[in-house]
């Protein structure tokens, strides 16, 4: 399970601190896929940041923290921020964003899937154990084991990703972060990547983070997602009832702004432009495109708070009909 409690964090810069992550409070559950969505800028990549724990300057956390815990081999396990990344590619793992780059393009890629298995793991056998280890568990993921011959240069960007993806799942993680594991991909290529994402989930029986500007990745393989929206989670609930029946304005004009099969009337976009991080509105964030906002939109901040059963936002028009429901 990993929960964020009263997460803030802060880019510092010479022109004073820029608040991208504001008061986040959530949970992701094991053995679930979660997705992140939003649009680009919001702090989606730099929230998979904190939960990873690769938080280096100029990135500092400004108040709260992430709890990672769950068991493994029979081995109970707890980390918090600052300890999270004692437990890399063992427990959890990450997927970044360009991930086709993160490979060493003149190393032999079964020198680099050595080179990221901790060296006890691998103690009571031979390096010829380890690789054939390695190969098989790439033939379960349709994957051949000639693959591990090749310089990363050699491979197309799909069977790149494929292989980062395998890299990163390998040690059995409970906790596979991917940030936007599709972007730059041909559609055949991401439905296959997403294919695999799947497979690896309901294989492992672990938990996966899928952040993406996508909407249509998070309706395919998402059990639950958060809308994010100007560093703040807006609106959280099964990926369907969000789809379905959105609660927050912004994710309602989000999903009404898709394009749907067999409809050809023209899709309205959302008016405006998000926020800068550096000089945010008071208030809620949303408020200065959204058709429903009031003066109390434009001042005071909404709390995020359950409206429904399993269904969070941020709003103060729904926190007055829980009000008023009871």
């Amino acid at each position: 399970m990993l929960k964020v409690e009263n997460l803030s964090a802060s880019y510092q810069t010479v022109n004073g601190d820029i608040h991208v992550l504001k008061d986040l409070n959530f949970t992701i559950n094991d053995n679930e896929i979660f997705g992140i969505a939003g649009e680009s800028g919001c702090g989606k990549t730099t929230l998979l940041k904190t939960l990873y724990d690769i938080v280096e300057f100029p990135l500092v956390i400004d108040q709260g923290k992430v709890i990672f815990s769950g068991e493994k081999n029979g081995q109970k396990f707890s980390f918090e921020s600052g300890d999270i990344r004692k437990t890399w590619w063992n427990n959890i793992s990450y997927v970044p964003q360009a991930a086709q780059s993160v490979l060493n393009p003149i190393v032999r890629l079964k020198q680099q899937f050595l080179d990221s298995i901790p060296k006890e793991d691998r103690k009571n056998e031979t390096e010829q154990e380890t690789l054939a280890r390695v190969g098989k568990y790439l033939e379960e993921l349709s994957l051949s084991p000639d693959v591990l011959e090749a310089f990363p240069f050699q491979l197309s960007g799909g069977m790149r990703q494929r292989v980062i993806i395998a890299l990163a799942t390998f040690m059995g993680p409970r906790l596979v972060l991917a940030d936007e594991p599709t972007t730059a991909l041909d559609v055949v290529v991401q439905r296959g990547i997403l294919m695999m994402l799947m497979h690896l989930q309901k294989q492992l029986k672990n938990t996966m983070v899928i952040v993406s500007h996508d909407m249509g990745v998070h309706y395919q393989i998402t059990d639950r997602m958060a809308i994010m929206y100007s560093g703040s989670v807006v609106e959280l609930g099964k990926t369907e009832d969000i789809f379905n029946d959105p609660v927050h304005p912004y994710t309602t004009m989000l999903v009404n702004a898709l394009p749907r099969v067999g409809d050809r009337s023209q899709r309205v976009g959302i008016p405006g432009r998000p926020p800068a991080l550096a000089s945010p509105p008071p208030g809620c964030r949303f408020a200065p495109r959204c058709p429903h906002a009031t003066d109390r939109c434009r001042s005071e901040v909404p709390v995020f708070r359950e409206v429904k059963p399993g269904r969070f936002a941020a709003c103060h028009l729904l926190n007055e009909e829980v009000q008023k429901n009871g």
